[in-house]
């Protein structure tokens, strides 16, 4: 089967019920890995400390903690507040045994784009400290940096050598880009693959709505996913590839079997590379 090396996650926003319920049923249903939030800590008891031992019991790695929101650019009287922000969430990755935190392009509307770039820099400098990596995610709706090309833009000026990209096939898709978009982007600066699908594309102010409530398991939809996983493996991409799939309906069924759903689908489409 293609991409057999790569760890394969899933994102715990697709699925219900307690911290615990959501890792276990990830792991049976053969999950390598976990995308985990920041709520999925403060509802556990006692938090950090606890995940850490059930993940490793299990076994389950991170292939990230998030999310950090709009800190890059953020306003003068938010600025401080985020930088603060932005410290304990690397603080509680260390804590997790987490080795990336995932930071969305900001979507504030007030985001100053002179700014950006500055605030990427210190936060890559920061997480370097503690042996961290920064995945950096252009969103669709984002203030400036709305496409992966841009993002990766910005990401070469900065040059930070545990600064990368977050390649989510939403982001893409929905805007009507397409794997072009990742053109001379080196696999290792490629930190992770989110994997989603869409039958309908929004449309105008529907988008945020759809992104947060309605994708689809990879099969369901009209995505050109396998577009993106020949391209994946034509420039041999080693790393993470899993599911951000933030659907209402899933989330309210039943973990375990959500997420072996979620497995299925994602061997099928890897089955069909």
């Amino acid at each position: 089967m293609a991409f057999a090396e790569n760890p394969l996650f899933i994102n715990t926003v697709l699925l219900g019920g307690t911290t615990r319920q959501k890792l276990q049923a990830a792991r049976q249903a053969g999950f390598d890995q976990v995308e985990l939030w920041q709520q999925d800590v403060a509802s556990a008891n006692p938090g950090s400390a606890e995940i850490r031992r059930l993940l490793a019991a299990l076994p389950l790695g991170l292939t990230d903690y998030q999310v950090l929101l709009d800190f890059d650019g953020a306003p003068e009287p938010l600025r401080r507040q985020k930088y603060d922000e932005a410290s304990s969430m690397i603080k509680t990755a260390v804590e997790l045994g987490a080795t990336t935190l995932l930071v969305p392009a900001s979507t504030d509307s007030r985001c100053q784009p002179e700014r950006v770039e500055a605030d990427l820099r210190w936060l890559a400098e920061q997480a370097q400290h503690h042996g961290l990596r920064i995945a950096y995610e252009a969103m669709a709706w984002s203030s400036k940096i709305q496409t992966t090309a841009d993002a990766w833009q910005l990401i070469k000026r900065i040059g930070a050598p545990n600064l990368g990209l977050v390649v989510d096939a939403f982001h893409i898709f929905v805007r009507q880009h397409s794997v072009a978009d990742l053109a001379e982007i080196p696999a290792e600066k490629i930190f992770l693959v989110q994997l989603s699908d869409l039958a309908q594309l929004p449309e105008g102010g529907r988008l945020v709505e759809t992104a947060r409530h309605h994708r689809l398991l990879p099969g369901e939809g009209h995505f050109p996913l396998a577009s993106l996983l020949g391209y994946l493996q034509a420039i041999d991409y080693r790393g993470p590839l899993g599911l951000e799939v933030f659907n209402d309906s899933l989330q309210r069924s039943d973990p375990t079997e959500t997420a072996q759903k979620a497995m299925q689908a994602l061997r099928q489409l890897l089955a069909s590379v």
